[in-house]
């Protein structure tokens, strides 16, 4: 097809430090729009000064999607494809070709990779496909927060995947997310029926410790008919899990664990936490028993519940602990050793590896 007119849109509030980055790596535009809600620092006038243009609205009551659907408003109707990003996010260079690439004139969305959280070690940790680069017409924000794009246009659905359009999330270690606790209960008040928000808003109650309104709202979550994902259901069971782990009660917490690996027995995320549990009884056999299980699972998944954890040096540090208490010295010690070399500058488990290699045959 012709090149493509491409525009970056975005909505911002004091968010001067990001400024500059952002708009380095959004230089492949043909076009960026932001629209600012109410900064009181010098986001407006960097953008400004850099080329970007801003619109200033106040959007009262705050809602996400309104807000996001002012800010697609200014996006010029001549535009081909709009790429939707936060100011706390970047594009890796070269977006724009492997956008071209795959374009086409039946496309609708653009599938790519989000890299939502990075290891200490600068390495990806929490990675899953986005989908925020749309055709100009025929979408609209939906949800008060956590907001989805929702396609209304007359033409069918048509994806497009291009895995290697890499977008990273730096975020504000500082930016509070007061609002989104209202806003999710909005949520479910609007759609009752919506299992994704009732799952957001049971995960946002673990956040703020609410045990017991974590519990019940997902387990309302997962007696919605259109509670499906198997993925996101097993998340809910492992929140569930949490919740009573915190509230003292064992029993419930590995019960609700072992439900969450049946829900979803491909995820790491359901065996390492139960084997962290079990390791809070020193119950060894079931530690042992969830390292061996976690580590037959080779593929992580690319959805939003996959967590750093499970794929890190944790579930070799709670293994080789396992089989030290259970006396199988030399498979402690080839899991230390794992687990040291995946986190190198961890004092205790470089002294657990000389402790645990003084008991095993291999020298």
């Amino acid at each position: 097809m012709t090149k493509l007119k491409i525009a970056v849109y975005a909505i911002c509030k004091n968010e001067e430090h990001f400024v500059d980055r952002w708009l380095d790596s959004m230089q492949e535009a043909d076009m960026i729009v932001v629209t600012d809600t109410g900064s009181t620092d010098s986001t407006v006038e960097k953008l400004r000064a850099r080329g970007a243009i801003v619109h200033i609205v106040k959007v009262d009551p705050w809602r996400f999607d309104v807000a996001r659907n002012i800010s697609l408003h200014f996006v010029p109707a001549d535009m081909d494809v709009c790429v939707c990003t936060d100011l706390d996010e970047i594009l890796e260079p070269g977006w724009r070709k492997k956008i071209e690439k795959v374009w086409t004139p039946q496309t609708t969305q653009l599938k790519y990779k989000y890299t939502w959280s990075f290891n200490p070690d600068g390495s990806r940790g929490v990675t899953f496909w986005y989908q925020k680069i749309h055709r100009r017409h025929g979408f609209r924000w939906v949800h008060p927060v956590h907001e989805i794009l929702n396609y209304y246009g007359p033409e069918p659905v048509c994806w497009a995947w291009e895995e290697t359009i890499q977008l990273n999330h730096y975020p504000d270690p500082v930016k509070s997310r007061g609002t989104y606790l209202p806003l999710l209960k909005l949520a479910v008040q609007e759609a009752p029926d919506d299992d994704r928000d009732m799952h957001y808003l049971g995960r946002e109650y673990m956040y703020y410790g609410r045990w017991d309104k974590c519990i019940e709202t997902l387990k309302k979550h997962l007696a919605l008919p259109r509670s499906q994902w198997k993925e996101e259901r097993s998340a809910s069971m492992r929140y569930i899990a949490k919740a009573y782990q915190e509230k003292g009660d064992y029993r419930e917490a590995k019960s609700w664990f072992y439900r969450a690996i049946a829900e979803a027995p491909h995820l790491r995320e359901p065996y390492v936490e139960l084997a962290k549990l079990a390791y809070t009884k020193r119950d060894w056999p079931t530690v042992y028993h969830m390292a061996e299980e976690t580590l037959k699972i080779k593929e992580r998944s690319d959805c939003y519940v996959n967590q750093a954890f499970a794929w890190d040096a944790t579930i070799y540090d709670l293994g080789a602990l396992s089989c030290y208490e259970l006396g199988m010295f030399d498979k402690s010690y080839a899991w230390i050793k794992i687990a040291v070399e995946l986190s190198p500058h961890n004092e205790r488990l470089k002294d657990n590896l000389a402790l645990i290699q003084a008991k095993a045959k291999t020298p």
